[in-house]
């Protein structure tokens, strides 16, 4: 057994670093439900901000900020637009139905990643026996992609089929700043393509808890009753904001190392016997098919080396890499891939 745990399981597992944690201890707080934490306030101006949105939400999660934006956006007998992947769908417990009595369409893109010509013939036309198509969700970077990300120039084209067809337009950033790194655009030309935008803050970022819903005033107002009646609504919050920006500040441009170790370990698994194939790293996480057998039975040889990691299927494994993993720690990683017996 190998003496130091190196956890791939995924990046939200990451601690709080010594930094983060003073500013947490030291943060300004208020009750947010009054509207009188400026913690929170700094957090959800700062990130409307950056993406060039009007206002923002800090929520618990990013389950919680999806499924507001969801139902601020449809109305029951509504159908939403998704890839089949999409953690809306897959991961967030049939919220869809329970909290926007909306259907789902769902759609196969490549990696999860959808295009115009995919979402059109979908788009269902005004009759009595169809539902109102009424939301286009797209998710950057894509969980079960391995991480695959849309560019700007890919979402520019969805974003005028939605205008022109009448449908709104929102995204799943749960890695936003994980895509950005990779592509290289800027964050501040999101918000003329989206509706509303869901930025999770405590995976590569590395925060705590917490994730912002950006949108318009109008939209983010009825976000926070919303937001209320979800039992979401939080009071000296500014403890947990604290964390959120700064994350923000100190935590983006290091993301590159993790697309640096997600793309060496890549290269590892590649020459393992037991993998299959390897999905192409774009960002952080890492996703093989196993040769033969079972996925959970080398998850379980990982495991009792020291390397703990998840399945995504019967075949598939997934590694995560973050700022918790340090280059030693990769370097270990990868002589227990190696040498996997």
């Amino acid at each position: 057994m190998n003496n130091r745990f190196l956890d791939f399981r995924s990046d939200t597992v990451t601690k709080p670093t010594a930094g983060m944690l003073d500013a947490m201890m030291t943060a300004k707080v208020g009750d947010d439900v009054f509207g009188e934490d400026e913690t929170v306030h700094a957090l959800e101006t700062k990130l409307a901000s950056t993406f060039n949105m009007e206002a923002g939400l800090f929520c618990p999660s990013g389950t919680m900020t999806n499924q507001i934006a969801i139902k601020c956006f449809t109305q029951p007998m509504d159908e939403v637009i998704c890839d089949q992947t999409a953690h809306v769908y897959r991961y967030e417990i049939g919220g869809i139905a329970f909290h926007s009595a909306a259907s789902v369409r769902l759609l196969h893109g490549e990696r999860g990643i959808l295009t115009p010509e995919l979402i059109e013939p979908e788009i269902n036309e005004d009759n009595i026996h169809y539902p109102n198509s009424s939301l286009v969700v797209l998710e950057n970077t894509v969980n079960k992609g391995g991480g695959s990300c849309y560019t700007l120039s890919q979402i520019a084209p969805i974003h005028h089929l939605c205008n022109i067809k009448g449908l709104k337009l929102h995204l799943d950033g749960a890695r936003i700043f994980n895509a950005l790194t990779a592509t290289g655009d800027q964050a501040s030309e999101y918000g003329k393509y989206f509706d509303g935008i869901s930025v999770c803050l405590s995976k590569g970022l590395g925060a705590p808890v917490g994730s912002v819903l950006l949108g318009t005033k109008q939209m983010i107002h009825k976000a926070r009753k919303i937001r209320k009646a979800f039992g979401g609504g939080m009071r000296q919050a500014g403890f947990l904001a604290a964390a959120g920006i700064y994350a923000l500040d100190n935590h983006v441009d290091r993301l590159k190392e993790d697309h640096a170790h997600a793309q060496v370990l890549a290269n590892a698994l590649a020459t393992a016997n037991y993998v299959k194939s390897v999905m192409p790293v774009e960002t952080n996480i890492v996703i093989f098919e196993v040769e033969k057998g079972s996925a959970e039975k080398i998850v379980n040889q990982l495991k009792e080396k020291g390397l703990h990691c998840n399945t995504t299927s019967a075949s598939t494994i997934r590694l995560v890499t973050h700022l918790d993993l340090s280059p030693e720690m990769i370097d270990e990683a990868i002589e227990i891939i190696l040498h996997l017996s």
